[in-house]
């Protein structure tokens, strides 16, 4: 697992780090995202999640769900268009899930994307992550997570 400033960022996953969010390949064409530890750093303790709809599209780089905590309120935006299939109704009931476990319990949606093979090349692997987020992170002025 590669580590940035106390962030935790999974090797095995891809991430659309100006979005601070994260996708891996379920296996039958579709993709799991969620919000990477970055994200809820930032935000702070999450206390809603309302995601989009099972059968609603997303468009390429719009929100698949709104995120709000105690000082943010915005889109989860997904770099892949698609339709989602399957909203995690758990974080809906329990939006800190987000905080505590952001790779497992607290995935957001699984979307079957329109143009995946397009999209997954812009998307930066966890094994090659740490200097676009040390940049991002400089460039958002956040020192990192935890601690």
């Amino acid at each position: 697992m590669t580590d940035v400033r106390g962030c935790h960022l999974p090797d095995e996953l891809l991430y659309d780090v100006a979005n601070h969010i994260w996708f891996t390949e379920v296996g039958d064409g579709t993709v799991k995202l969620g919000m990477t530890t970055v994200a809820t750093a930032l935000a702070g303790q999450l206390v809603a999640f309302t995601p989009k709809k099972v059968g609603r599209s997303v468009k390429p780089g719009k929100s698949c769900g709104t995120v709000e905590s105690g000082k943010w309120v915005g889109p989860a935006k997904s770099a892949a268009g698609g339709e989602v299939l399957e909203v995690n109704t758990a974080l809906v009931d329990k939006p800190d899930m987000a905080n505590d476990d952001p790779y497992g319990d607290g995935w957001m949606v699984i979307l079957k994307p329109d143009d995946w093979d397009s999209v997954k090349p812009t998307l930066t692997p966890g094994t090659e992550v740490t200097a676009p987020y040390e940049a991002k992170m400089d460039e958002d002025g956040f020192a990192g997570c935890g601690g």
